[in-house]
């Protein structure tokens, strides 16, 4: 006899079960002849390498999208990544409603679960709202597009190559089907670099932040206007780190003519801006990034690190987690009892669990990067940015992810997932039942640290 709730599944196995299943699907689509462009030959390794950087809206590729897939095949990808980029839990929730028009309790909590939300109050309103939203901006994003685009490649091809670049630079995906060279040939045309940062911004900041500034605009003068202290956090962080990033870009890069060197100022200041984006989970690059200075791979390891912001299309531990981080070691450092940020105090258990994410991040990507060492001949600087680029769902690659041999491409596929779904859902994933908490308590250990 079975025991009771044995087959139970929570959402924090369903999220990772769901994306293990979209990749997948993915990969048998992909591995079909109609998804192959003529004269090439997909393997089942590369398209499940594929679809997972598609689904995992990462944008490391070992084959050209361009030029190795069937527009049938390139049109598979975009629909993998824009389904991994809402999460397969929006648009699994957003069929129920269609459907049934009515959503069962279990999967409200799951939605719930999914966009990180503590009250089902305006569940649905936030649901349609995030898919309408998700909609306009990438096709205002396309709009945008058109201009540089057609010109190149003809009217059909133009709106495509639009509408592709515009649903991946959102779902901070990096991959495009420009050409060879990416968006190198627009390293100097602003309308495209600020139309996708633009969009990976508002992508990585996150659909609660959209929300709150939205509803704070429509207010008007009517009301005082109150923008929540997470959306405050996260624009502040965000910008901060677009500004360091960027300042320190131009610095290291201004002489190096690898990389900006050879630009003029507004060029330079462009592309830093861009680079500094870029950095933190889209993908698209202007330059080589084998180009980049070993200081300027450092500075990039840490953005990719730290990513977007919570409840949006990015990856990497996200500006909240890296700033409660922070702040409480700058409380610790002044002897203060609490964390405070923005006059309010943080909960002892989210930092705990802050803490975890980044420890369990970190220790995902130092691990992985040794193993792409040992069984590929690279650089510790290459393996690292290839590994942290892929555990945060980054894309960048100093030329090395297309010359991987099956073990490191299979390490890379790996951390791709687990960048998407985060080590710490893994973990709550075969946590089959909640322990209880404090069931047994112990004596006060004496221990050292420091």
């Amino acid at each position: 006899m079975r025991k009771k709730g044995f087959l139970k599944i929570s959402s924090a196995q369903i999220i990772p079960l769901g994306f293990f299943a979209l990749i997948l699907f993915g990969t048998v689509i992909l591995a079909l002849p109609i998804s192959t462009a003529p004269g090439e030959k997909t393997s089942v390794l590369t398209a499940l390498f594929t679809s997972t950087t598609s689904v995992c809206v990462t944008g490391l590729v070992v084959v050209d999208t361009f030029s190795h897939w069937s527009v049938f095949g390139q049109a598979v990808i975009l629909l993998l990544i824009q389904l991994g980029g809402l999460g397969v839990i929006t648009i699994y929730s957003a069929f129920i409603l269609k459907l049934r028009k009515k959503m069962r309790l279990k999967d409200q909590i799951l939605l719930m679960d999914a966009f990180n939300l503590s009250t089902p109050n305006g569940l649905f309103g936030f649901l349609g709202r995030v898919l309408s939203g998700t909609f306009i901006v990438e096709g205002v994003g396309a709009l945008l597009y058109l201009p540089a685009f057609i010109p190149r490649f003809g009217l059909i091809k133009g709106v495509w190559v639009s509408v592709f670049t515009s649903v991946s630079a959102f779902c901070n995906a990096g991959i495009d089907v420009i050409g060879p060279n990416s968006l190198t040939d627009y390293a100097s045309d602003p309308l495209v670099l600020i139309t996708t940062m633009l969009l990976i911004i508002i992508g990585g900041i996150g659909f609660i932040v959209w929300f709150d500034i939205t509803a704070n605009l429509r207010r008007g003068d009517k009301k005082q206007r109150r923008i929540s202290e997470h959306t405050k956090l996260v624009l502040s962080v965000t910008l901060a780190l677009i500004l360091i990033g960027a300042a320190s870009i131009f610095i290291l890069e201004g002489n190096n003519p690898m990389t900006l060197g050879r630009m003029n100022l507004g060029d330079k200041i462009l592309n830093s801006f861009f680079q500094s984006v870029t950095f933190r989970t889209a993908g698209f690059a202007t330059f080589s990034q084998k180009g980049l200075t070993e200081a300027s791979v450092f500075i990039g390891l840490v953005l990719m690190f730290i990513g977007g912001s919570p409840v949006g299309t990015a990856g990497g531990i996200k500006t909240v987690t890296f700033y409660v981080i922070l702040k409480n070691t700058v409380s610790f450092i002044l002897n203060r009892n609490e964390t405070v940020i923005l006059n309010r105090k943080v909960n002892r258990a989210f930092v705990q669990e802050a803490t975890a994410i980044m420890t369990a991040s970190l220790s995902v990507a130092l691990i992985f990067t040794v193993l792409l060492c040992a069984v590929n001949k690279v650089t510790i600087t290459d393996g690292a940015y290839e590994v942290f680029s892929a555990t945060a769902t980054v894309g960048l690659t100093r030329e090395l992810t297309p010359y991987l041999n099956r073990f490191g491409r299979i390490i890379i596929i790996i951390c791709m997932y687990l960048g998407r779904i985060g080590p710490i859902s893994l973990a709550l994933f075969f946590r089959m039942r909640r322990s209880p908490k404090n069931s047994v308590s112990v004596a006060e250990g004496k221990f050292i640290v420091g």
